[in-house]
């Protein structure tokens, strides 16, 4: 793997663990993290070893890990923007957002503390969302004179809901774990020493399963979820009868058939 400025990459087993780590900027995306984070997720996709990757905040510059997950993009880089570099630094972003939303393993978006900006989007941008019980969410960015420019505008509305979405970005507002819980932003809500623990075990259940069919079924929801239902369905048929030439296929039906919980799946 590359060696990383902004980034810290841990792994256990088959989960590995990619901490954003600014801790003079509480983690703000710069150009020169959002390109190191195009790297790691390029790497790690590569590699047949990893299934599952949580994305998490550094700890602050005083150790505190629940200080912040990501408070937003680089307000000191953007105060200097033209518009063609706004346009620029938006499509940079979108490179390792749709990596983490298409990627073949599973990611996950430990949330510790501030998600602001650009930190709610990478939050977007995950498979599943768990927030410790002092996270918090938001949108900021009209009350900066500018728009959410890493997918706010479209995530958000289609996680929560296009008038949720609305009041959020107009208002400016932040919310806490258990408001974007109670909206669908958020899939769970633990204290906060529980947090690294709990998503390593949701990680650990989900890399125990068949990692191939987990990433065609990440695919076909992905890919089915604006087509019309006639045709989503279709698809879904047609990767049914992918997972079903496999070899993954034949040892899970095998081991339910006879009783075994101990499964040897090779695909991925």
């Amino acid at each position: 793997m590359s060696e990383f400025k902004n980034l810290i990459l841990e792994e256990d087993g088959d989960v590995a663990v990619l901490k954003i780590s600014r801790p003079a900027a509480l983690n703000a995306l710069n150009s020169e993290t959002l390109e190191e984070l195009n790297v790691a997720l390029t790497e790690i996709e590569a590699r047949d070893d990893i299934k599952v990757l949580i994305l998490t905040g550094g700890p602050d510059k005083k150790g505190n890990e629940f200080k912040s997950f990501v408070a937003g993009a680089d307000i000191s880089e953007m105060v200097k923007f033209s518009a063609a570099d706004a346009r620029a630094f938006g499509m940079r972003a979108s490179v390792p957002f749709f990596k983490l939303q298409n990627m073949r393993q599973v990611t996950i978006a430990a949330v510790n503390g501030f998600a602001l900006g650009g930190g709610c989007e990478i939050s977007m941008a995950c498979d599943i969302r768990i927030a410790s019980d002092n996270a918090i969410f938001g949108q900021p960015e009209v009350g900066l004179g500018i728009i959410p420019g890493f997918g706010g505008t479209q995530r958000l509305a289609r996680l929560v809901g296009m008038g949720r979405a609305k009041e959020l970005i107009f208002t400016a507002s932040n919310i806490d774990a258990n408001e974007a819980y109670r909206i669908g932003l958020v899939n769970k809500v633990v204290p906060a020493e529980e947090l690294m623990p709990t998503a390593k075990k949701m990680a650990s259940k989900i890399a125990r399963n068949a990692s191939y069919a987990v990433s065609i079924a990440k695919a076909a929801i992905n890919n089915g979820y604006d087509m019309d239902i006639q045709n989503a369905v279709e698809m879904e048929a047609n990767l049914f009868g992918i997972t079903c030439s496999t070899e993954d296929k034949a040892e899970g039906m095998g081991a339910f058939l006879e009783g075994r919980k101990e499964k040897n799946f090779k695909n991925f």
